[in-house]
């Protein structure tokens, strides 16, 4: 394929756009849906998928405040394809804020489809935010770095 320059880019629509897989973010989680995942049509639950963001949205929050974390917001979240069974899923993570208890990453998530003739989309993005929390679930201070 030519290369594509940022110009012509911005006039093709999202689904014949090449992508590649970012490298300002941290790779947190891969997972393949199965077919329980999966309503009447074959496209996989929004819910599942929703779960599996929140697990890989997690990891480096839990890592900043070295301990137990809760999610408290879920700042954005968007749809961008529909997922389907087979799909290899990457899910990658960046820290947008850091506070005195909380952290709030944003994730996004790519398919990988068709393994004979490749195909990577974005399907989901989110933000989202977790709180530090100690023993009792109160509120705890993140430590410094």
């Amino acid at each position: 394929m030519p290369e594509i320059t940022g110009a012509e880019q911005n006039r093709l629509p999202d689904a014949l756009t090449p992508l590649k897989l970012p490298s300002d973010r941290e790779l947190v989680m891969r997972v393949m849906p199965m077919p329980a995942d999966a309503n009447g049509n074959g496209d996989i639950f929004g819910g599942w998928i929703m779960a599996q963001v929140d697990l890989a949205g997690s990891v480096l929050p839990a890592r900043i405040a070295k301990g137990r974390i809760t999610t408290v917001a879920v700042n954005q979240f968007v749809f961008k394809q529909p997922v389907s069974i087979g799909d290899l899923l990457s899910f990658y993570a960046k820290v947008e804020r850091i506070g005195r208890t909380s952290v709030t990453v944003h994730v996004e998530v790519y398919a990988e489809r068709n393994p004979a003739d490749l195909h990577v989309v974005k399907v989901t993005e989110a933000n989202l935010t977790y709180v530090a929390i100690d023993p009792d679930g109160k509120p705890r201070l993140i430590p410094k770095l």
